[in-house]
């Protein structure tokens, strides 16, 4: 069983979420733990939770300034506000927000026409839901289990570690709400895609 991981990971995200930092004890390669992890300890369990949670914040800014761009603010901040509040949903371990937000982004993608970008950001979001649903049912009524301590020393840990832990009861039924009309939007304006062409 890994130790629990010690407070000297940096201030920069990217390392933090990477493990850049030897300081923090991982069961696996950084690629194969983006791609496909695999869980065998609370630490990892922790990690990969942490993992999804900055996908979901980078893709989450992406769309947004993209939208920015097209002059788009309304639609942009209601990207932003369902990429973000699925991350907070991953990084509290919910298998629903989990896969929501990665067939979401599928659908996405397909209505916008995929890039190596967004294949990428695709996988990773997968992968997410896939590392989530692993973590879900991972002896769940072990010691080994048993969730690690959240953090609040730097700002780092306190976006990571603590903004979620906060946000999540206050805004669970909200985001199920919100979730289930941008897969509407998302599928609707799919289905009207796919009739203009092929109709």
């Amino acid at each position: 069983m890994s130790s629990t991981p010690s407070k000297n990971w940096g201030v920069i995200p990217s390392v933090q979420t990477l493990n850049l930092s030897d300081s923090m004890p991982r069961s696996e390669s950084r690629i194969k733990s983006l791609f496909w992890p695999s869980i065998q300890s609370s630490s990892d369990v922790d990690y990969l939770g942490a993992q999804g949670y900055w996908v979901c914040v980078a893709v989450a800014v992406l769309s947004f300034v993209v939208f920015i761009i097209s002059n788009q603010l309304i639609i942009g901040t209601f990207v932003l506000l369902f990429y973000y509040l699925s991350g907070v949903g991953v990084r509290e371990g919910s298998r629903y927000a989990a896969g929501c937000v990665s067939i979401a982004y599928l659908t996405d993608m397909l209505a916008s026409g995929p890039s190596i970008v967004k294949i990428i950001l695709a996988a990773l979001l997968l992968s997410n839901f896939r590392a989530t649903w692993i973590a879900a049912n991972w002896k769940p009524d072990s010691e080994e289990a048993a969730p690690l301590p959240r953090w609040s020393e730097t700002w780092t840990d306190k976006f990571v570690d603590k903004l979620p832990t906060f946000l999540w009861p206050k805004l669970r039924i909200f985001y199920y709400i919100l979730s289930v009309c941008y897969l509407t939007l998302a599928v609707i304006g799919l289905a009207v895609l796919i009739h203009q062409r092929f109709g």
